[in-house]
C-alpha cells in the first residue's frame, strides 16, 4: 500500500520540523549540544501534541553520526536506518504492560547497542503500565547502564507513580496554538495542491482543539470528498458555527430577546459542532468583543456584561464531562442573561454595539445615529434579493469606458458637494471604489460592513443628489469586499446579463412614488 495518511507522511524527522513545544525543543537541543543527557525522561500532554513524534526525533538525533547544533542531518547510516535500528526499541505500554513485558527489557537492557552511541526505549501510553510492571521496572530505570536510555511518554500523568516522576526529567507538552496549525496546515495543502480556503483551514484548526493529528486527520479526510476544503464541507462533514451565527447569539442577548437566543443554538447544535469546540469559539469571539469595547471605550454597562458572560462561560466549560448535557447548559447559563438588571445597556448603546465599529475619518461618526435619521428618506426596500438585483443589473452592458467616466463623475461631485443631508454619509466613501458600471448601474465595493449598511439606508437621497449634480440617470449598490469575493468566486464571464424588475422595492408610499416617477420615468414604476 503505497498511500500515507498525511499525518504521517508529514510526521517532523528533526526538530526544526516539529511544530510548537518550543520550550521542550530548546532544552532538548541544549541537551544534545553540550552533550549533558539524562537517562530518563517523561514527556506529558494532551494526544497529538508531538510527544512522540519528540521522541523518536531526539532519539534519532542522539544517535546520529554528524549531528549539528541539536539537528540530527538525516543522511548518516544511523539516520537512514533509524526506523529499523535494533538500538531504538519502541513500547506501546497500553498492549504491553504486563510485568512480563518490562522484565523483558530489564534482561535486555544490559545488551551494549549494536551500532549507535545509545539504546533507547521509547515507551508510549506508559500510564497503563500495571503496578507489578512499575515495581520491577523501577530499579532498572532510575540506575540503567550508561548507553541505555528512556523516554516516556503519556496523556494521564497522574496515573504515573510518583517514585517514576521523580526519577525522570519532565517535560510538558501544551495544545499547539491554532495559528501554528493553521500555517501548517496551509504549507501541507500547498504541497499536496490541495486547494483551500483559508476560513476552512482556520475552522479545522479550532476543530482539532490544539492536536496536530486531527488537524491533519481532518484535512486528509476531506481532501477526499471535495475537490476544495471549504466552511461549506467542514459543516457537512464535522459541523461548525461562523461568526456571524456567534454574533447573533450576542446580539440576541443585548435584545433581551429569549425566543431568537434559543432559536438560535438550536440551529447550532443541528450542525453538530462539538458543545467544548462551540464554547471555545464563542469565548474567543466574546473575549474580541470586550477587547474592542475598551479600545473604543463603548459601554461600561456592556463590558461589565460582556465581562460575566466570559467568565460564566469558561467555568462551564471547565465542568463539562462525558456525561453533562452540554448544550442545555450552555442555553441555561446565556438565558441567564436575558433582561439582566445589573447592567442596564440603554438602546443607544445597543445600536453602538451592533454596528461592530465606530467609524473614524476627519471625525466620528455614529453608524446607527445616521441610519435612523435616514429613515424617512430611504426609499428603497434594502434586502438581500433587491441588493442581489441591483448587482445583477451592474454587469449588464458594463465595459471600462463607462467605469472611467463614472469615476471622474463621482470624484467631482464628491469634491463639490454642498449638501449637509448627503455630506456626512459620503465622508465614508471615501476609499470605497466603483467596482462594476454600466451605462445606468453602478456597484461600489467597501471594506466595512458598517459602511455598506450606513451608505445604502441613504441610497436613494445619494442617487438624487448625483444625479442631480451632473444631470445623469445612475442607480447605485454598495456591497461589503466580502460579498463582492463571494460573488466572484462563482463569476462566469460567458453568462448573459438582463436587466431584472427592481420596482416591487420601491416603497409605496405617495411621497416615495412621486420621487421615484422624478427620478425613474413612470415607464419603469410598476407599484400595486
Amino acid at each position: 500500500m503505497d498511500y500515507k495518511v498525511l499525518y504521517r507522511k508529514y510526521r517532523p524527522v528533526n526538530f526544526d520540523e516539529l511544530v510548537g513545544q518550543n520550550h521542550v525543543k530548546n532544552i532538548l537541543k541544549n541537551s544534545i549540544i553540550n552533550d549533558k543527557i539524562a537517562h530518563a525522561y517523561i514527556f506529558t500532554g494532551p494526544r497529538g501534541t508531538g510527544k512522540t513524534s519528540t521522541a523518536k526525533i531526539f532519539a534519532r538525533t542522539l544517535n546520529c553520526l554528524d549531528a549539528k547544533d541539536g539537528i540530527c542531518c538525516g543522511k548518516c547510516q544511523n539516520c537512514i536506518d533509524f526506523n529499523s535500528s535494533p538500538d531504538i526499541i519502541e513500547m506501546d505500554a497500553a498492549s504491553n504492560n504486563s510485568v512480563d513485558d518490562i522484565r523483558n527489557i530489564v534482561e535486555n537492557v544490559g545488551i551494549a547497542p549494536s551500532n549507535s552511541k545509545y539504546k533507547i526505549y521509547i515507551i508510549d501510553e506508559v500510564h497503563m503500565l500495571t503496578q507489578s510492571a512499575w515495581n520491577a521496572f523501577l530499579k532498572t530505570l532510575e540506575e540503567p547502564p550508561h548507553n541505555v536510555i528512556f523516554i516516556l511518554a503519556t496523556t494521564d500523568i497522574q496515573k504515573v507513580p510518583i517514585t517514576v516522576l521523580s526519577r525522570c526529567q519532565r517535560f510538558d507538552f501544551q495544545r499547539i496554538d491554532k495559528g501554528l496549525i493553521f500555517d501548517n496546515l496551509k504549507s501541507i495543502c500547498d504541497k499536496e495542491s490541495i486547494k483551500y480556503e483559508e476560513d476552512a483551514l482556520n475552522e479545522i484548526a479550532y476543530l482539532s482543539d490544539g492536536c496536530m493529528r486531527d488537524a491533519l486527520s481532518i484535512l486528509d479526510q476531506l481532501s477526499k470528498v471535495s475537490d476544495i476544503i471549504n466552511l461549506d464541507i467542514i459543516k457537512n462533514n464535522y459541523g461548525t458555527v461562523t461568526k456571524d451565527e456567534i454574533d447573533n447569539i450576542y446580539t440576541a442577548i443585548l435584545k433581551n430577546d429569549i425566543d431568537s437566543l434559543v432559536s438560535k443554538i438550536n440551529e447550532i447544535k443541528n450542525t453538530g459542532i462539538d458543545i467544548k469546540i462551540l464554547i471555545d469559539k464563542i469565548l474567543d469571539n466574546f473575549i474580541n468583543k470586550a477587547i474592542e469595547m475598551k479600545k473604543k471605550n463603548i459601554s461600561t454597562n456592556a463590558f461589565n456584561q460582556l465581562k460575566k458572560i466570559i467568565d460564566s462561560l469558561n467555568s462551564l466549560l471547565s465542568k463539562l464531562n462525558a456525561n453533562s448535557n452540554g448544550y442545555l447548559m450552555l442555553e441555561l447559563e446565556l438565558i441567564s442573561f436575558i433582561n439582566d438588571d445589573t447592567n442596564q445597556i440603554t438602546t443607544r448603546e445597543i445600536n453602538q454595539i451592533i454596528s461592530r465599529e465606530i467609524i473614524t475619518l476627519d471625525t466620528k461618526i455614529d453608524v446607527n445615529e445616521l441610519i435612523n435619521d435616514s429613515k424617512n428618506t430611504n426609499i428603497y426596500k434594502m434586502c438581500q434579493e433587491f441588493i442581489n438585483i441591483r448587482i445583477n443589473n451592474s454587469f449588464v452592458n458594463c465595459n471600462k469606458n463607462e467605469k472611467i467616466k463614472f469615476s471622474t463623475l463621482w470624484n467631482n461631485y464628491i469634491k463639490h458637494i454642498v449638501d449637509d443631508n448627503i455630506k456626512e454619509f459620503l465622508l465614508l466613501t471615501k476609499g470605497v471604489v466603483p467596482q462594476v458600471v454600466s451605462d445606468n448601474y453602478v456597484l461600489f465595493v467597501t471594506n466595512s460592513e458598517s459602511v455598506k449598511t450606513v451608505i445604502n439606508s441613504k441610497l436613494f437621497d445619494i442617487e438624487v443628489s448625483f444625479n442631480s449634480f451632473n444631470s445623469n440617470n445612475y442607480k447605485m449598490i454598495f456591497i461589503s469586499k466580502k460579498e463582492w469575493d463571494s460573488y466572484m468566486s462563482t463569476y462566469d464571464k460567458n453568462k448573459k446579463y438582463e436587466l431584472l424588475d427592481e420596482s416591487e422595492y420601491i416603497s409605496n408610499d405617495s411621497n416615495s412614488l412621486r420621487l421615484a416617477e422624478e427620478t425613474f420615468g413612470n415607464d419603469l414604476i410598476n407599484i400595486k
